[in-house]
């Protein structure tokens, strides 16, 4: 057993060695990496957290700021309808005592001002109607007087004078009777008299029953028929304004009614609203499930306090998490330069923290088409994208929030051309690398696949067991640093990043990263040469 442990030992010491053979210094201490052709790995490797896939959250629906009293503990496995929350209700009833006197208030004001609606209608009714009776009243009157009373007061008039006339006729016939017997003797001068006092009298009457007539005709029957007209007249105005007077009151009244009926709606819904969120002060469990505080698996976490009894908690903040069914997934963020290489449905494996050893199997099931906005105030240029890896195997060990490694397979190629990242360079926007012959760098255009962060597929440009510079012989105003373009499979920014937006660290070998070397640059800046890795 000594023996084999011996010999494998030699074995990977011998492989170490090989493997530390590709890189070959020049004459000049310049670093070199050998052109190699084998299996390449393309993948994007980002930490993430474990999530429910489908879950029921529970939210605060209580308006304001308000403190929870008592919270069931996370973890614990609760049937449809277990108290999950009690937040503190008790400024909410002092608040519905206080509106509960504000709507019988308002209500009274409503019964009375529907009171006082039906007797202006009544009133400006009667009033109304009183008004038409003393127009056609008026209307009336006069057609009596045109038609019957003058016509009376004509006939009297004439008669009296007929009377007049014959009385006269009858006194001056007595006073001529009375002269001739007074001559004869029979009569005394002062009956004599007396007759004549008697038609004096009479012509008298006579007169004024004349006058009588021809005021009547001439003045009475005008005066009195433009009398009654005018009546007739101030009659329909009233007759007018009683309808203005009783549209404007009834207006009034119904205005006052509306108002103290909107009045009256609106503070009964302010105390159904308040009953309601009263009730909101107990959230209960909508299905079965296990307890998960938001706090715990939040993006923000490290912002928030831990969710406990005395907390301070606002409207539609998240408070408990309920998984809805027992299938995982690993929720991780991509930067925006990852994205070209992503597509949904690429493998993945998904590596737990609390589970040392042990990898789950998945695909990327969902990809974010807005960028996570939780980030934007730390670093509003840094655009990270929310990426569901769906786990397809067992997940009954995993918990939500377990910390997790997702390593997600771009490509996998058997045969592949490869060199380190640092060794492609962009001159004249163009990838480039220098290859060593006879000798000397020179400056060759090849055209580049995917990279892993660390190697590079070469598609054209270069062979096996060519030798490439790890550091090009180029000034830093002559070339972008880090990173090549697009080639026929890919595409990266400017800058090598790992898979996280971050510029990519330098590869390290078997034995970790390479020693600092004196004037060796990879972009025309003093820096590190890197050992090369195996892909």
């Amino acid at each position: 057993m000594v023996g084999g442990l011996v010999a494998a030992v030699l074995a990977a010491a011998l492989w170490g060695m090989g493997r530390l053979g590709r890189k070959t210094p020049t004459e000049s201490g310049e670093p070199m990496f050998v052109v190699e052709r084998g299996p390449l790995r393309i993948s994007l490797t980002e930490s993430g957290s474990i999530q429910s896939r489908e879950r029921v959250i529970i939210r605060s629906e209580v308006e304001g700021r308000r403190t929870i009293l008592s919270l069931v503990d996370e973890g614990k496995h609760v049937k449809k309808g277990d108290l999950l929350v009690e937040i503190d209700s008790s400024g909410l009833e002092e608040n519905r005592v206080e509106q509960q006197i504000r709507v019988e208030n308002a209500q009274a004001q409503w019964i009375n001002a529907r009171e006082n609606l039906s007797i202006a209608s009544n009133a400006t009714q009667a009033a109304i109607d009183d008004a038409d009776m003393a127009l056609r009243f008026s209307r009336i009157e006069k057609e009596k007087f045109e038609k019957a009373e003058y016509a009376q007061q004509l006939r009297q008039a004439s008669a009296d004078i007929s009377i007049a006339q014959e009385e006269l006729q009858r006194a001056a016939d007595k006073v001529a009777w009375s002269k001739r017997l007074m001559d004869q003797g029979y009569l005394t001068r002062t009956e004599m008299l007396a007759d004549e006092l008697t038609e004096k009298r009479s012509r008298i009457g006579l007169e004024l029953a004349q006058s009588k007539l021809s005021v009547l005709t001439n003045y009475t029957f005008a005066q009195t028929s433009e009398k009654l007209a005018r009546e007739i007249t101030k009659a329909d105005l009233a007759l007018g304004r009683a309808r203005l007077r009783a549209s404007a009151d009834l207006i009034q009244a119904l205005a006052a009614a509306r108002a103290t009926e909107s009045e009256y709606l609106r503070q009964k819904d302010k105390l159904e609203k308040t009953v309601e969120q009263i009730g909101k002060c107990r959230l209960t469990a909508p299905s079965d499930g296990m307890v998960v505080y938001s706090t715990t698996v939040s993006e923000r976490r490290w912002m928030q306090e831990p969710l406990r009894a005395g907390v301070e908690v606002v409207e539609r903040q998240d408070l408990i998490y309920l998984p809805a069914t027992k299938e995982m997934m690993a929720l991780v963020q991509m930067q925006e330069t990852s994205l070209p290489k992503l597509r949904e449905g690429l493998p993945a494996r998904v590596r737990i923290s609390a589970l040392p050893g042990r990898s789950f199997n998945g695909h990327i099931e969902r990809i974010g088409i807005l960028p996570n906005s939780s980030q934007a105030w730390l670093n509003p240029d840094l655009k990270v994208y929310d990426c569901h890896v769906w786990i397809d195997e067992d997940t009954e060990v995993l918990r939500p929030g377990m910390s997790c490694r997702v390593e997600i397979l771009i490509a996998e190629y058997e045969d592949a051309v490869y060199v380190p990242v640092q060794s492609v360079m962009r001159v004249e926007n163009r990838p480039t690398v220098y290859v060593m012959k006879d000798g000397e760098p020179v400056q060759r255009e090849v055209e580049v696949g995917l990279d892993n962060s660390r190697m590079v597929r070469v598609l054209k440009g270069l062979e096996p067991d060519e030798r490439v510079m790890l550091a090009p012989p180029l000034p830093a105003s002559d070339m972008q640093q880090g990173g090549h373009p697009a080639g026929a499979e890919g595409r990266r920014g400017e800058g090598s990043t790992n898979g996280n937006g971050s510029r990519a660290s330098p590869p390290r070998g078997p034995n970790g990263p390479a020693e600092p070397r004196a004037g060796g640059t990879a972009a025309g800046r003093p820096g590190s040469a890197p050992r090369p890795p195996s892909p």
